[in-house]
């Protein structure tokens, strides 16, 4: 199962000369996968990312979601109970009078029975991390911005999407509210078998937890491959206005120097292994020459 795009184009306005926003879009996205998606702004990632549930009616190309065709009225809807969406400042989306309610809005909307509602808006508490009995019955806007966050992206998760999408969700988070999206993410993908599509300006993020990634240049591709393939492209990705991972900007400038350098990928230890050792050889030899100047 997967989602699959085939030739994908859509123009902002037929109005004089239109302007593309895709054009010419082609990729599976595997099921189980975190998929990266990375570009200049107004390269076309959330224009992308709002077709997969038919938020964006597509123009040209098709797109179909484990078999079911988005350009098909009544496939629409099985999509739309597949493939969750997560804006930017999802928070600014809560309404609710206390946080339970505000999550079970989407299941009730799946006319589920009461006992499901419950059971589906405890479970995605768990997971994002509100501890029910402390939460539930807290009003959203006495949360702080990353409890906010938290039970705005729960409120998603309780409709089970099999598939969800988010467009750059830690935007405005400090480091540690950063570091338990992330972790939810990844124990959504381990625990649940969510596949995740994340939008994302921070390569460190990317780099870490994406398994494929996609880069966006005016609507086209302009890379899809593994992060550590991508990266490696770092003149290119510059270009295109784009940064790279620092430790992968570190391995670059290492090898100019001339320095055989472990290759960067999501995991940065062998690199950082390689410098503590530079460092453990160079210090001695430092403090040597230090005590032999009497400085």
């Amino acid at each position: 199962m997967s989602i699959v795009i085939k030739n994908l184009s859509y123009r902002y306005s037929e109005i004089g000369n239109p302007a593309y926003a895709l054009q010419n879009i082609s990729l599976t996205i595997e099921e189980g996968s975190f998929f990266g998606i990375i570009g200049h702004t107004g390269s076309g990632k959330t224009t992308l990312v709002q077709h997969l549930n038919g938020l964006i009616p597509s123009e040209a190309g098709c797109i179909t979601v484990d078999g079911h065709d988005l350009s098909d009225k009544n496939e629409r809807k099985i999509v739309r109970s597949l493939v969750g969406m997560v804006f930017q400042y999802p928070e600014y989306q809560l309404f609710a009078e206390t946080v339970y309610e505000d999550i079970a809005f989407g299941p009730k909307n799946m006319k589920l029975s009461d006992e499901e509602i419950h059971s589906r808006v405890l479970h995605a508490m768990e997971l994002v991390g509100l501890e029910p009995d402390r939460f539930r019955e807290k009003s959203p806007f006495e949360l702080s911005g990353g409890e906010k966050r938290r039970a705005a992206l729960a409120g998603v998760l309780a409709m089970r999407p099999k598939y969800l999408v988010l467009d750059e969700p830690m935007a405005g988070l400090d480091p540690q509210g950063r570091k338990e999206i992330l972790a939810i993410l990844e124990r959504l993908r381990s625990e649940d078998g969510c596949t995740i599509l994340m939008i994302s300006h921070s390569m460190e993020d990317i780099a870490r937890h994406a398994t494929q990634l996609l880069v966006l240049d005016h609507g086209t591709i302009a890379y899809l491959d593994t992060p550590q393939a991508v990266f490696s492209h770092a003149e290119e990705l510059f270009r295109l206005g784009l940064s790279v991972p620092q430790m992968t900007v570190l391995a670059m400038l290492l090898r100019q120097k001339g320095y055989d350098v472990p290759s960067v990928s999501s995991d940065e230890t062998p690199l950082l292994d390689w410098i503590k050792r530079r460092l453990s050889q160079a210090i001695p030899f430092c403090i040597d020459a230090i005590l032999e100047r009497k400085y």
